[in-house]
């Protein structure tokens, strides 16, 4: 049986990416999404946000810490990826987090405009927008 893994998410980064480098040299970056979902429930409308962790490789890391900081809209395609490691009392720990494989700036405007289960935003060949 095959399996298929991709996350898309629109959302605001919660912190500043952080910057670190592995041994060998490749950029990570980790920095926090919140995802709003608004429904409505009778006659009001509600408002829930899911809290993401995103790691992004390679040179869209770097300029992850290079463009991106805090508040800023984002567009998020990668994969779910599950963590596993024992703390040092011995616990077992685990963690799900979206390591992208694409990460794009959105505006302010593009971001909100984006209707409920529309199709996500991308910008055109040849845009101005920063280059991830």
């Amino acid at each position: 049986m095959s399996s298929f893994n991709k996350v898309i998410l629109i959302g605001n980064l919660t912190k500043d990416p952080e910057i670190r480098y592995t041994p060998s040299g490749t950029a990570v970056s980790n920095f926090g999404l919140a995802v709003n979902n608004r429904y409505k429930q009778g006659e009001e409308f509600k408002e829930e946000v899911c809290f993401v962790d995103i790691v992004v490789f390679g040179k869209q890391a770097e300029n992850s810490g290079q463009y991106l900081s805090k508040g800023q809209s984002v567009l998020i395609e990668g994969r779910l990826q599950q963590r596993r490691w024992e703390s040092d009392e011995g616990q077992k720990r685990s963690k799900h987090e979206v390591i992208a494989q694409t990460v794009r700036y959105l505006s302010k405007a593009q971001a909100a405009s984006q209707p409920e289960g529309g199709e996500p935003y991308a910008p055109e060949q040849g845009s101005s927008e920063v280059p991830f």
